[in-house]
């Protein structure tokens, strides 16, 4: 079953990894960072050879993102994706996993404060 990880996110500034751009992850104290980080490296590197990480990857600031919308019959381009928005899409992960019980058990490791992190299956 596959199933891709939508990482929604609004680091200021903008970077990778998000978390180290929140203001919750910067709170915790310092080896907490650094355990959290060794353990998302962890769980990438076992997604990895069991070969249920198909695939992934962050995206850039979305200041640079643009609409394409249909608006009287044309269309219509627009910067940034919402100018009020709290939470932008940052990146996403693409598994293959033999269940959704292991699909919420990989989505809840991704997740850490100031981050929401969601899981939704691919249409079949």
């Amino acid at each position: 079953m596959k199933y891709v990880i939508l990482m929604h996110s609004n680091p200021q500034p903008w970077g990778h990894p998000t978390s180290e751009f929140l203001a919750e992850h910067q709170a915790l104290p310092p080896e907490e960072r650094e355990r959290r980080s060794a353990e998302f490296d962890e769980v990438l590197k076992e997604l990895s050879q069991s070969g249920e990480l198909v695939g992934g990857q962050a995206l850039g600031d979305p200041r640079d993102a643009r609409l394409f919308r249909w608006e009287g019959g044309r269309r219509k381009v627009t910067d940034g994706p919402y100018a009020e928005t709290a939470e932008h899409f940052a990146g996403f992960f693409l598994i293959d996993v033999a269940s959704q019980e292991r699909a919420e058990e990989v989505t809840a490791k991704f997740s850490g404060p100031g981050e929401t992190v969601e899981l939704r299956p691919l249409f079949a």
